[in-house]
């Protein structure tokens, strides 16, 4: 049986890293939105050792995306400054 906080890290295991990807303009939301909803998760009282570990694995892969949308960022500029 799947608890409210399974479906939370569930969903946010789907979206976050489609929301970070976002579009030529950058990320749809930021990566402190996202490290908001997870610490939010980390507040709740009585998580699973599982729970724990999933919340876990997806910071790690928020840091992965927020230093790739950087890279992207900065990549982008180099060009556009080459460009001028």
């Amino acid at each position: 049986m799947l608890t409210l906080i399974d479906q939370e890290i569930a969903h946010l295991a789907r979206v976050m890293s489609a929301s970070m990807a976002g579009d030529l303009a950058g990320p749809i939301l930021p990566a402190a939105y996202w490290r908001e909803r997870l610490h939010q998760l980390l507040d709740s009282q009585h998580l699973t050792n599982a729970q724990l570990r999933s919340i876990d694995v997806l910071l790690l892969q928020l840091d992965e995306l927020e230093a790739q949308a950087a890279n992207s960022a900065g990549s982008a500029r180099r060009v556009a400054i080459g460009a001028s």
